[in-house]
């Protein structure tokens, strides 16, 4: 089987763009990472697809020398599936717009504060109501 080094170059700088983008703050970046990786991950269906062959339509040509249509089908179906996801990642950033007048995602209130708590090696309020009436320690060990 050949393999073109060319596409398989440009599926890997394109998925590694797209992760660094996608680890951004701005929602107009996410946005912009969630097409170039979903682009190279295309590309990369198609390149481990094989080399072209003819198209597959029943007596055209010979089984051996037909391309393989699943992998085009994949991609077919992994493009409706970024349009949708990109539609609602503008609906996101389009309201985050309105709302603040930018489309940077905010900190959390609840992580921010989970995070204190493990900084400071503590155990949050509520952990008392799980264990209240249990004892600790093996209940067989204590008894004997």
């Amino acid at each position: 089987m050949e393999v073109n080094l060319t596409l398989l170059a440009a599926c890997a700088v394109m998925s590694g763009c797209g992760v660094y983008l996608l680890l951004e703050r701005s929602l107009t970046r996410v946005l912009v990472g969630l097409v170039v990786l979903s682009n190279g991950v295309n590309l990369a269906f198609l390149a481990a697809s094989g080399p072209a062959g003819d198209s597959p339509f029943w007596g055209s040509a010979d089984p051996e020398d037909m391309s393989d249509p699943l992998p085009q089908a994949l991609v077919l179906t992994a493009i409706v599936i970024t349009l949708g996801t990109i539609a609602f990642l503008l609906a996101l950033a389009h309201r985050s717009w309105q709302l603040h007048g930018h489309d940077d995602v905010q900190d959390d209130v609840e992580d921010a504060a989970i995070r204190r708590l493990a900084l400071d090696d503590a155990t949050s309020d509520s952990f008392g109501l799980s264990t209240d009436g249990q004892e600790q320690d093996d209940p067989v060990e204590d008894r004997q």
